[in-house]
């Protein structure tokens, strides 16, 4: 299971498609639906959330708005906790950011070469974060399993 921090713009379709499936499943365990994955390090952040369930709708949002604009028909009625207008947001270290995106770029010089090709010439500055996250300085975080 991967929650990626980074925004799902990042992202290729096998990464999108997979982190629509596994932050669905992450829904489940957070909705104590699964006997599995319950203390996967990935869902660490949304548990101690105050409402674990919101935040996984406010990830799971991201990735469908993502989807909408690549044109992907992705079942929204899925996502079960409504969003309010406002909703603390998920410190998260520029450590962990960084590593996802150079563990992405790896991903994506095997898998889609044209899109890693992209983000080597992108100017891309900061990060774009998925909308639940806010960044903070720090090392990569202690649940990320290397």
């Amino acid at each position: 299971m991967r929650l990626w921090t980074i925004h799902p713009f990042y992202l290729d379709t096998k990464g999108l498609l997979a982190a629509w499936r596994e932050a669905l499943l992450a829904q489940h365990v957070l909705a104590g639906e699964t006997k599995g994955y319950v203390n996967h390090p990935q869902l660490q952040r949304f548990k101690e959330y105050p409402q674990p369930l919101l935040a996984i709708a406010v990830f799971l949002t991201e990735i469908y708005a993502e989807a909408q604009t690549r044109g992907y028909n992705f079942d929204k009625t899925k996502i079960r906790t409504p969003i309010p207008n406002k909703f603390p947001l998920i410190a998260v270290n520029d450590g962990q950011v960084q590593y996802e995106f150079e563990w992405l770029k790896s991903k994506l010089q095997i898998r889609d070469p044209h899109r890693y090709k992209a983000l080597l010439h992108d100017n891309i500055g900061q990060i774009r974060l998925n909308g639940l996250f806010t960044l903070r300085k720090g090392p990569i975080e202690p649940w990320e399993k290397m």
